[in-house]
């Protein structure tokens, strides 16, 4: 015969509400606490500076404005300020890139002035297949009061679009940073 387990009414829901209990209060303590809304618009997560990357033996200074350096894949973005992702107006950003071939060309190099709140964008080709490297831009972004920065976008292939936000570390002044 079989052992029966009897319950106490006074202590059945005791174990289950505990459980409950603890269940509620781990979930509650993943939730990240947001600061009060402010216009109607909850924080955004914490801005995070763009990682740089290497420049390669194939930067040129000083090339031209555009908004075009070939056909069939638009970059856009934002040129953003950390901590707080404030727009950068007065920045600027340069790319670089293979032609389709995999071969780096003056035709393949712009800079632009970024808009009041930070945008840009251009039209180019995807960058061809460079030997030992997936397809990538190169890019520099610079703006006033931040450090220069170098790093480049990788593609996985097929993109039509891609947007890219790029986030500058403010410049130090001394022992503080700037405010």
């Amino acid at each position: 015969m079989g052992t029966e387990r009897k319950t106490d009414p006074m202590h059945a829901g005791r174990t289950t509400s505990y459980l409950f209990g603890a269940i509620l209060v781990s979930f509650l303590l993943l939730i990240p606490v947001l600061p009060p809304e402010e216009e109607g618009v909850l924080a955004a997560p914490p801005c995070r500076p763009t990682r740089s990357d290497m420049e390669g033996p194939f930067y040129v200074p000083e090339v031209p404005l555009r908004t075009s350096t070939g056909s069939g894949l638009v970059i856009r973005g934002r040129l953003l300020g950390a901590p707080d992702c404030r727009p950068l107006p007065g920045g600027w950003i340069e790319w670089w890139q293979t032609d389709r071939r995999g071969h780096y060309d003056d035709a393949h190099r712009g800079r632009q002035n970024v808009a009041t709140d930070g945008a840009y964008r251009f039209v180019t080709d995807f960058p061809g297949v460079y030997p030992g490297r997936p397809p990538h831009i190169h890019f520099k972004a610079k703006a006033p009061g931040y450090r220069s920065l170098t790093t480049q976008l990788y593609m996985r292939g097929g993109e039509k679009e891609v947007e890219f936000d790029i986030v500058l570390v403010p410049e130090r002044q001394g022992p503080q940073e700037k405010r």
